[in-house]
């Protein structure tokens, strides 16, 4: 999901009264990634929690739709967090590559190279994506620096790499607004990128290390929370999202919100 609208959380209305619970009755957990400038979260039922279990359940037979959600937003505040503003394409050439394992073996020693050849931590996202005919795969990826194209040349031998600074950003975005579009681009990808592949297997791959820092808030409402973010990251958030405006929104009550710092 792309959250675009403003929550009409701004103006109390007998809907939004009605969403303050007390303690008793359940709590709102929000997580806040300062790196990545963003936040989401929801409303736990004392009734329906459990010790153990996850703080926004999910309803069983939607477990393969939120396990694709969590994915892409795990991907957007990675890239989000490390400023991914650079994306990349390894293709094979002939006669291609038809096993998933393989990928992984071949995209994994290109990047060690590459951290061989620049001398420091390079934070970077991988995606691997079946083409369209079903026989071959080739993969998306954002890095966060400059990397020489021959760098990567020398590192991918099996077909034809490409990579380009992320463009047709609104003046001011910099690389974190870069790196957001970065992210909605690779996450295309990570709901369909286990099919034809076996079990087990990750939808995507990161760079160890990087992963970034979540701090979690609890209140006695969406407003609270939200506060506590605010004041966290030193203002409003630019964008605000509130199930409450989903007509069709099964789960429990959620916001999401992000900041342009």
């Amino acid at each position: 999901m792309d959250p675009r609208s403003r929550s009409s959380l701004e103006s109390p209305t007998k809907l939004d009264r009605a969403r303050v619970a007390s303690l008793a009755e359940g709590r709102w957990l929000l997580n806040l990634y300062p790196e990545a400038a963003e936040a989401g979260g929801c409303f736990q039922s004392a009734v329906a929690s459990s010790p153990g279990g996850s703080w926004c359940d999910s309803d069983p037979e939607r477990s393969a739709i939120e396990a694709a959600r969590r994915a892409r937003g795990q991907v957007r505040r990675y890239c989000a967090a490390n400023r991914l503003n650079r994306l990349g394409t390894l293709t094979y050439g002939p006669p291609f590559c038809r096993d998933p394992l393989v990928v992984r073996e071949h995209v994994g020693s290109f990047f060690r190279k590459l951290r061989r050849r620049a001398g420091r931590r390079l934070p970077y996202l991988w995606v691997p994506e079946l083409h369209a005919d079903g026989e071959r795969y080739h993969v998306h990826f954002a890095a966060g620096r400059y990397v020489p194209r021959g760098w990567i040349v020398e590192a991918w031998p099996h077909g034809y790499p490409f990579i380009k600074l992320i463009g047709d950003v609104p003046t001011g975005s910099g690389a974190l607004g870069e790196a957001r579009l970065a992210a909605r681009y690779l996450a295309k990808y990570v709901g369909k990128a286990l099919d034809g592949g076996p079990a087990g297997l990750h939808r995507y791959e990161v760079a160890q290390g990087f992963q970034p820092r979540a701090v979690r808030l609890v209140g006695r409402s969406a407003q609270d929370v939200l506060g506590q973010a605010s004041a966290i990251m030193g203002g409003e958030p630019e964008r605000l999202w509130d199930s409450a405006t989903e007509q069709d929104w099964a789960g429990p009550h959620a916001v999401w919100a992000s900041w342009a710092r």
